[in-house]
């Protein structure tokens, strides 16, 4: 059902091609990937391996500190990894941003890697 979700999301939102009528800009999507910290060295092989080949086109890398409550109902308060990501809609987002989820989690045994998407007008 969530990805049902999310593929209409990406999909049918009008309203932000409107508002991108005269203005340098065209529709695309934001998308933010919230990863809990690991070693340097193993993050920057994740990036090279899974993240930049699925978004060749480039993204941004922020460093931060948050906090979640996870399955357990534990709040976790930790050094956190979000990338984002300004993308054109594709029949194949979902995949790539599901499989850089799943790799993450199974590679850093993570609980959780947060996504946020929503549609924007961006220029460059």
């Amino acid at each position: 059902m969530k990805r049902l979700a999310l593929l209409a999301l990406l999909f049918a939102h009008p309203a932000v091609a409107a508002g991108c009528d005269g203005l340098a800009g065209t529709e695309q999507m934001r998308i933010e990937l919230l990863f809990g910290r690991v070693a340097p060295a193993a993050w920057q092989a994740f990036l090279a391996s899974d993240v930049t080949p699925a978004f060749p086109d480039g993204l941004t890398v922020l460093n931060g500190n948050g906090q979640w409550r996870n399955g357990r109902g534990v709040i976790t308060r930790e050094a956190s990894t979000v990338v984002l990501i300004i993308a054109p809609r594709a029949e194949d987002l979902v995949t790539r941003l599901n499989a850089i989820r799943d790799s993450y989690k199974k590679r850093f045994h993570q609980e959780s890697v947060g996504l946020v998407i929503a549609p924007v007008c961006a220029s460059f």
